[in-house]
């Protein structure tokens, strides 16, 4: 008896040390893999249907549209992007720096593009009151996009929680989160949909700066399993920097995808045409870059570090032209696994572990 007490008391304290641990699974990325091609009898891209309809498991609010959003960042979730999206049934979750008052006039002049829009907030008391006050004035907005960097914290979701019993009819976007179960702690704690990447983003540096991340086709395939299995609903953010990648992140089990980079520099986002050596360049910047505190907060505060870059892309005109580049591409994909719809999309996908995607003899 007193061997197996001292042998339970020692494995106890084995495994109260602090031991650092690898997790030597494979962990893969958009890069990583190809779509295997499979048997179809579509006859041409025209026959895929790319709309989805989903009920949420905690608003009970039924969603219908092409599951695309334009990330709440300010350059490319903003109002004039929401106008251009929502004729094509996509969505914009705009960001959290617009004013009531900016709010109000989006209202009265585009009533229709509400139903295609989340209202955008931090997960401060100061955020909260903004965001009571642009719900209690516009009834008109169904979708609320909560947004930290790090999904993990318990303030976070106390937060989700305090949000969900103010609002128990809105649909609730939260999050980042990469793991399974911290997607079931925020659907249970009141979240509809779960936002998946961290670090992947074309202008993210969290993964240099802090060395936490996921490779985001794990990520998304890991997160959409624990999801679904709570009848909730994620949404790949980060790391597509082609349609190929949208049409990965879906067919990897994502039911929303995010797109920041792909949609930068276009007319509808933020930001003043500027020339550079005779090419006309926008900016774009991460919401954790020094661009953005100088923007809101006056600054980086001395106990942290900018987590995102600032680039200049190429201006690349209306942003109706990459949409449609977008969803040609993924109807595209469809036709290739033999998936009339975009709901059938993960279930024809089988990925294959490649070394190179294309050839870069032209790039």
């Amino acid at each position: 008896v007193t061997i197996a007490g001292g042998i339970r008391r020692l494995a106890l304290s084995f495994r109260n040390l602090a031991m650092p641990r690898v997790d030597a699974d494979l962990k893969l990325d958009f890069k990583d893999v190809l779509v295997r091609p499979k048997r179809s009898s579509l006859k041409s891209r025209s026959e895929v249907d790319l709309q989805r309809t989903f009920t949420f498991r905690n608003s009970k609010q039924t969603y219908n549209g092409i599951p695309v959003i334009a990330a709440n960042m300010d350059t490319t979730g903003t109002f004039e992007m929401a106008q251009v999206l929502s004729k094509h049934m996509l969505f914009t979750a705009i960001h959290k720096h617009y004013s009531l008052e900016d709010w109000k006039k989006f209202a009265a002049t585009s009533p229709d593009c509400l139903e295609h829009v989340a209202a955008s907030s931090g997960s401060g008391q100061a955020d909260l009151e903004k965001l009571c006050s642009i719900l209690e004035a516009i009834p008109g907005i169904k979708y609320i996009c909560l947004d930290v960097a790090n999904g993990y914290s318990e303030h976070f979701v106390e937060f989700v929680k305090t949000v969900r019993s103010k609002f128990p009819n809105h649909t609730i976007m939260a999050g980042n989160v990469v793991t399974g179960e911290m997607v079931e702690e925020l659907i249970l704690s009141g979240a509809d949909i779960i936002k998946v990447g961290i670090g992947p983003g074309s202008v993210c540096t969290t993964r240099i700066k802090t060395g936490v991340g996921y490779p985001q086709l794990s990520a998304v395939i890991e997160c959409a399993d624990s999801a679904h299995g709570l009848k909730g609903h994620i949404i790949s953010d980060g790391g597509c920097s082609c349609p190929g990648d949208v049409a990965k992140a879906f067919g990897a089990g994502a039911d929303f995808v995010m797109l920041g980079g792909m949609l930068a520099g276009h007319d509808q986002c933020a930001g003043e045409i500027t020339e550079k050596n005779g090419k006309k360049v926008k900016l774009f910047y991460g919401m954790s870059s020094d661009t953005a505190m100088k923007k809101y907060v006056g600054g980086v505060a001395e106990y942290r570090a900018s987590e995102g870059r600032t680039v200049e892309v190429p201006y690349r005109g209306d942003v109706e032209n990459t949409i449609l580049d977008v969803l040609g591409g993924l109807r595209s994909t469809c036709t290739y696994v033999g998936a009339a719809k975009l709901k059938e999309l993960s279930r024809r996908t089988t990925f294959i572990r490649v070394t190179q995607q294309s050839s870069n003899m032209f790039t």
